[in-house]
């Protein structure tokens, strides 16, 4: 695909690799948002995302609105895959939506999820999720998707509009067909996801290049991970992923993965990586850059 048109508009070249450090799966539990304050306060991460259906998104709320430069979006949930610690749709409970597994939380499977909600559905609740965080008095820059569950033909309208109808980007690749098949997408997904992705460009919504990230499966040597990760990624802005939080008994009680958890969370503390990202002549930015690039009515 062509560069990147956000490049210029915010006044990079296009050689320039631009990043969205961001921290996933904010207010899941106390842990999330412990790690979040933590690596906000240290400065190296740019952005992150709130699961609004989860326990803690009345503290998460809280300390979003006492610090109100936290650049913070949505990360449209829907799914609930732990054993022993699941959340709910917001916007129902009836079983018809799809939206609701048989011990009724959401689905722990994109493949469940994806097979059985009703699109319909899937758009209220994200809605909904964005109009809990208004009226808690967040100010969302974005919206993203837990698990990546909405890249989906069933979905991908329903998570666009969302986007529009509250004037927040929404995370989503430039890729073509090719691209998209690379990724994992069937043919007929990709199809038409290259098709979606070129539609909301046209339409002036920023998008982003890439997409990084280092696995939750391999919780050894985090650093260097993320060292390899960085020293990688191809000019354009990447969306990159972490999941921060401090090792205590409730991240281990929840998370199968805590191992890797704690990890981000130590490596994006640490000074030896703010000077490789340095070194690396990458710039962070945040998602409210690119919401400051959104038309004025979409």
């Amino acid at each position: 695909m062509r560069t990147n048109p956000v490049l210029k508009k915010l006044g990079f070249s296009d050689g320039d690799r631009l990043v969205l450090l961001h921290v996933d799966d904010i207010g899941m539990c106390n842990a999330t948002l412990d790690g979040y304050r933590d690596l906000l306060e240290f400065g190296l991460i740019s952005c992150g995302a709130i699961m609004v259906p989860c326990p803690y998104l009345p503290a998460t709320a809280a300390f979003g609105r006492d610090h109100p430069e936290a650049d913070l979006g949505i990360h449209a949930t829907l799914t609930s895959e732990w054993v022993g610690y699941r959340w709910k749709p917001l916007s129902t409970v009836d079983p018809a939506s799809g939206l609701i597994d048989a011990e009724g939380y959401f689905p722990r499977s994109n493949d469940e999820l994806q097979e059985k909600c009703n699109p319909q559905a899937a758009m209220l609740e994200m809605e909904t999720q964005v109009q809990w965080a208004l009226r808690a008095g967040l100010k969302p820059s974005h919206m993203d998707t837990h698990m990546g569950t909405v890249m989906h033909p069933k979905l991908l309208q329903a998570y666009a509009r969302v986007g529009f109808a509250n004037h927040i980007p929404v995370m989503a690749l430039r890729l073509d067909e090719k691209g998209w098949q690379a990724t994992g997408a069937d043919p007929d997904t990709a199809k038409l996801a290259a098709r979606f992705v070129e539609e909301l460009e046209e339409t002036g919504m920023p998008l982003e290049d890439n997409l990084a990230y280092a696995s939750l499966n391999e919780p050894e040597d985090k650093m260097g991970q993320y060292k390899r990760v960085f020293a990688d990624l191809p000019p354009g802005i990447t969306h990159m992923y972490i999941h921060p939080a401090p090792d205590c008994a409730e991240l281990r009680a929840i998370c199968p993965d805590w191992r890797s958890r704690v990890g981000d969370y130590e490596t994006f503390r640490n000074e030896e990586m703010r000077k490789f990202i340095q070194d690396q002549g990458i710039r962070l930015i945040g998602y409210r850059s690119l919401q400051e690039l959104m038309p004025a009515a979409m």
